[in-house]
């Protein structure tokens, strides 16, 4: 199932989970691009949120105030909904209004696959190939891998540094997967001192020595971080 962390307050662009595309809010536009998937659920902690989506038809939980992350929020939604442990939940950013629907359908099947291979921790992002100049966005995530696909580390700095010439970059797609025991593990570690640094919840993982696996995929989409992203997104509703 889906199920999409939507706050009100955001520190670079207050209130932008409803900002208006195309006369439709943003979190609404993201949930209705991924409801033919399955079961979508929209957890927020906010009675305004709370509302405008179910004026859309849109199923939605009221969560707590004080979670530090989006990842903390769906772990709440889900032990509300009382999903079994073996649930495959993907974390939808909502923000994403474009995130493509064959993007998550692979992260899907891949956690799928590691269920099937009995591994202890599951947990899975996406990726795709980014030029340099792409790597240089400070809002865009960039990830390094391991020979397995495997998350080495996630930065906002452009990583690699090219210093030997010939560095390859990937872009950081914001969408997560776990299956619901490793969400509620991934919960209750301990917060790194690195994910403060980088602003990073991810990193969380990689500290505590946890596998993310990463799955590359074709993508156009991309998140709105700023108010330059949301005049983009109007553009393509007009």
């Amino acid at each position: 199932m889906i199920i999409i962390p939507a706050r009100l307050a955001s520190t670079r662009f207050p209130q932008k989970v409803l900002a208006d595309i195309g006369g439709i809010p943003m979190v609404v536009r993201t949930a209705q691009r991924v409801a033919h998937l399955g079961r979508v659920v929209i957890a927020t902690d906010d009675e305004l949120i709370l509302l405008k989506c179910k004026e859309y038809g849109l199923e939605v939980m009221l969560t707590s105030t004080t979670h530090k992350s989006g990842t903390d929020r769906i772990n709440e939604c889900a032990t509300l909904l009382n999903l079994d442990d073996a649930e495959i939940i993907i974390n939808v950013q909502a923000d994403e209004p474009f995130i493509e629907p064959e993007v998550i359908e692979s992260l899907i099947f891949k956690l799928q696959t590691l269920q099937k291979s009995n591994e202890p921790f599951i947990m899975g992002s996406c990726y795709n190939s980014i030029n340099a100049e792409s790597a240089k966005d400070q809002n865009l995530v960039k990830v390094v891998l391991d020979s397995n696909d495997n998350a080495i580390y996630f930065s906002r700095s452009c990583i690699p540094y090219n210093q030997g010439g010939g560095a390859r970059y990937f872009g950081h797609i914001g969408i997560y997967g776990f299956s619901k025991k490793s969400l509620k593990e991934f919960c209750n570690l301990n917060d790194a001192p690195i994910e403060d640094i980088e602003k990073l919840e991810q990193l969380r993982a990689i500290y505590h020595q946890k596998k993310i696996t990463m799955v590359k995929v074709a993508s156009t989409s991309f998140g709105i971080d700023t108010k330059e992203d949301l005049a983009r997104a109007v553009e393509i509703f007009l």
